[in-house]
């Protein structure tokens, strides 16, 4: 399991979380300052970019190039409400770009550089992927992204365009709501059976910028989506925002200090009421704030107690109740049916929350859930649902559209009407639908939101063409089906177009269908069982109801009407809609029909070309190339720096074990170890110096250097230290051979068989061998104990090891030589058989129990043969 490559990101708007599928389930990866929560910060500087953690770790000492809060900015123009809302809290430079998008501007690498949200967004992307691969051990391909469940389409569009430039296969965009969802009902054992009511739980997502909440119902195996709302504008950030405001006002009254004039020092304060909010939850006392040199080398402190905070946020928190009201409302069911209510999100903790949502559904808060990781986890598990390469559990999900869709035209005849909602409000997704449409050239559809989005005013989503539309043989308006969807992404599509046409077939194109039709065959049946890595979306698409086809032929408005205005399910009754058959038949069946002969019905793909949000293809490609390039920099950066701090660190080692008298001092002369410690020092100097920003390979030229001096005089300590261990083993080897000699010597002078196989000749060879590696050592011994630690030594150790050697293979083979066996001469050897054989009788005949103690001095020979 460690070597899939599938992973679910929580992308919020002050951290993200990564959640990875392991053997032993789902789990919540650490970055490389081990923390599970990775902050939305990208920095910038002179030389690299700063990512992460360490992005925000300096954002106080680099505030105009430190990037954060981008996530609000996506999808939007410069001019939107909430952009300019937003631009007011944050301390970067933002500028309108000629097409009306957002451009950040940075200092990076000495220069100026403007980026798009998206850019940034996918910067962080790439500090999430390399994250990942570090701990998963493998490239990362595929990943689920968590999205608001109140995101319109060109939010969505822009969310996928900045994992495509951080190289990111996104497998879906999942909405938080629906993926914390996922995550509580996954490993639920006691869900209620499909044939039984279903179980229905409420979630309450507060985090850092937003409040979401959703009713889902839950059956074994599967999850339905009821209802979601969602307030935009709502979040923790507003809590700290008021507190900060209060202290403001407190600061200036108490200290005469204007804290938002000083943009550093309310960054500060922010970050500090942000921690008293949070031991507020735990604590209902009254609690201090104190920051030292707050503004002009000031001292400021403060304090607060819960009770004060909650009365100031009372009107926050009515809000709160009119969004858990509204979803509610639209889930249509009654406090009875509501079984649990979970919370989740960061802000979730505050008690003020819990009571107002314990109040609202009159249920006590339940909080199974991981409130900080259960979206990242909710994310990688239909990520593993998605791909090929893990086996998890089935687990059926079925989401809704937070906004109707509607579609317009420019009406073919007077008296059509142009325009139909398509998907309604908190429709089922993935869906497709069927719109027939008769027009005897290129035609135009319009999408757009029925209603705006309160956060979104922008409510156009695409514009669509249908190309190469022709009129019938006889002159007449020519049939044409649209298939429209809202896929896995919750992003809507034209997903294709076909003009129905009617005719009988030449000879030539009889011939051709013929030799195609078994083709054709097998790719219909591929079609059905889409490749659930590649096309995920189609797959859901697979098991989902056919797609419902809508007719917008006038001609047959008054038929339409005597239906009582029953229309498509999810169009307004009040459209001039009609429901068709999903298979395509002709339309000239009367009484007559079943005499007449059938005309064929083909079908030709119309090109269908969009002009929707997101960045063009030749920007995408670009923001890729620069994406490839800032990676390439910063890997050459951090090689550089790798190669300084290398230096450094030989630099501030080898000084330390110059000093030192037990080190190296006592292996080099006075004289010298001045002068390497002399250019020791140069070094450093020239370090914090000029040589500050060289580059990587003036670093590695340096420490070359160095350790051609320093090198030298390491090898000489481990010499000399080593030496001596190789001497110790080398006697003890002299003394072991001389005593096993001089035993083997002994024993063949008192005429023992067992080691006359041993000849003089041999004992000779030995003890000669043994003499000349005693004169050979005590030589060398002396030798070095006269020697001077700061000299060369005057023996090695691999001079001593190969002696050693040497001795061993005279030693070895004589020492280990073996008594050879004696060869036993044949009568003897067939009565000693025969004899062995008579025992095995004998003791076959006393396992019968007649004689448990059998005479053992009747046989002699036998038991001297057995031992």
């Amino acid at each position: 399991m460690a070597a899939m490559s599938v992973i679910g990101i929580d992308f919020g708007n002050e951290s993200c979380y990564v959640g990875v599928a392991r053997a032993g389930g789902i789990e919540t990866i650490t970055n490389d300052y081990s923390l599970r929560s990775t902050p939305s910060y990208v920095a910038f500087s002179r030389k690299n970019r700063i990512l992460g953690v360490a992005a925000r770790n300096q954002m106080v000492t680099n505030m105009k190039n430190t990037i954060y809060g981008f996530k609000r900015l996506l999808g939007r123009k410069y001019n939107d409400s909430q952009v300019q809302q937003e631009l007011q809290m944050l301390p970067f430079k933002v500028t309108q770009q000629t097409d009306g998008n957002i451009g950040i501007h940075v200092q990076y690498l000495g220069e100026e550089h403007i980026f798009s949200p998206e850019q940034i967004t996918a910067m962080l992307f790439t500090k999430l992927k390399d994250v990942s691969e570090v701990v998963l051990r493998t490239v990362v391909n595929d990943c689920v992204i968590s999205v608001p469940s109140y995101y319109t389409q060109s939010e969505r569009l822009a969310l996928l365009d900045a994992a495509r430039i951080a190289n990111l296969n996104v497998l879906r965009l999942f909405n938080e709501t629906t993926a914390t969802a996922l995550c509580y009902g996954i490993y639920k054992r006691d869900l209620p059976a499909p044939d039984a009511p279903p179980r229905n739980v409420v979630f309450v997502d507060f985090g850092y910028a937003s409040l979401q909440v959703s009713i889902c119902a839950f059956h074994k195996g599967k999850l339905k989506m009821l209802a979601s709302a969602a307030d935009s504008q709502l979040g923790g950030r507003d809590i700290d925002a008021i507190l900060a405001e209060h202290f403001c006002k407190d600061f200036q009254t108490r200290y005469n200090i204007d804290t938002r004039a000083n943009p550093r020092a309310y960054l500060r304060l922010l970050g500090e009421v942000e921690k008293l909010k949070k031991q507020m939850s735990a604590n209902s006392t009254n609690l201090p704030l104190n920051i030292e040199c707050f503004i002009d080398e000031k001292d400021v402190h403060g304090s607060m107690k819960r009770a004060d905070m909650e009365q100031m946020c009372v009107h926050l928190f009515q809000r709160v109740v009119h969004t858990l009201r509204q979803c509610f409302k639209d889930s249509k069911l009654a406090l009875n049916d509501i079984h649990s209510v979970e919370l989740a999100g960061g802000s979730s903790r505050i008690p003020a929350l819990k009571k107002v949502v314990q109040d609202v559904f009159g249920h006590t808060i339940s909080t199974t859930l991981n409130q900080d990781e259960a979206v990242a986890r909710g994310c990688a598990l239909q990520c593993a649902m998605l791909s090929p390469a893990v086996r998890v559990r089935e687990f059926a999900v079925t989401d809704i559209q937070p906004y109707p869709v509607k579609l317009t035209w420019d009406a073919a005849t007077p008296g059509e009407e142009g325009e139909m909602e398509v998907f309604g409000y908190n429709h089922p997704i993935p869906y497709s639908k069927i719109l027939t449409f008769y027009r005897s050239s290129s035609f135009t559809l319009t999408a757009s939101y029925t209603t705006p989005p309160t956060h979104y005013r922008q409510s156009r989503i695409g514009v669509f063409v249908i190309r190469n539309v022709k009129p019938t043989p006889e002159g007449e308006s020519s049939k044409v089906k649209v298939k429209v969807r809202v896929n896995l992404n919750g992003i809507f599509t034209v997903a294709s177009a076909v003009l129905v046409e009617k005719r009988e077939l030449t000879q030539q194109e009889k011939e051709d269908e013929e030799k195609q039709q078994q083709p054709q065959q097998n790719k219909m049946d591929v079609e059905q069982q889409p490749d659930k890595k590649d096309k995920p979306d189609q797959e859901a698409q697979a098991n989902e109801p056919p797609a419902p086809e809508v007719s917008m032929d006038k001609t047959r408005r008054n038929s339409d009407a005597d239906d009582g205005g029953r229309g498509t399910k999810g169009c307004a009754p009040s459209y001039s809609t009609r429901l068709l058959s999903w298979i395509i038949s002709t339309e000239d069946k009367g009484d007559e029909g079943k005499s007449k002969k059938k005309v064929p019905v083909h079908t030709i793909d119309l090109p269908v070309e969009s002009y929707a949000c997101g960045l063009p293809q030749h920007e995408l490609n670009a923001a890729l190339e620069k994406e490839c390039q800032m990676i390439a920099e910063d890997r050459q950066e951090k090689e550089r720096v790798d190669a300084r701090n290398a230096l450094e660190e030989y630099v501030y080692d080898l000084r330390s074990k110059l000093l030192a008298e037990d080190q190296l001092a006592a292996y080099i002369t006075e004289a010298d170890n001045e002068a390497l410690c002399r250019m020791l020092r140069e070094t450093e100097d020239w370090l914090y110096e000029e040589g500050e920003d060289c580059q990587r390979q003036v670093y590695s030229e340096c420490l070359t250097r160095l350790k051609s001096k320093g090198e030298p005089i390491k090898e000489k300590q481990q010499e000399f230290e080593n030496n001596s261990r190789a001497l110790e083993e080398l006697d003890e080897a002299l003394n072991l051979g001389i005593v096993r000699i001089n035993f083997i010597k002994g024993a063949r002078e008192r005429n023992d068989e067992e080691y006359a196989h041993f000849t003089e000749e041999e004992i000779k060879k030995a003890q000669k061998t043994i003499q000349e590696m005693r004169s050979w050592f005590d030589e060398k011994s002396i030798l070095l104990a006269n020697t001077a630690r700061t000299q060369e030594p005057p023996i090695t150790v691999a001079e001593i090891r190969a002696k050693e050697q040497a001795l061993d293979s005279v030693l070895l083979p004589i020492l280990n030589k073996t008594k050879p066996k004696v060869e036993v001469p044949k009568e003897e050897k067939s009565k000693d058989n025969k004899t062995a054989e008579d025992q095995k009788n004998d003791q076959n005949s006393q396992g019968d129990g007649n004689d448990p103690q059998p005479n053992q001095q009747q046989h002699p020979e036998e038991k001297m043969d057995v031992e």
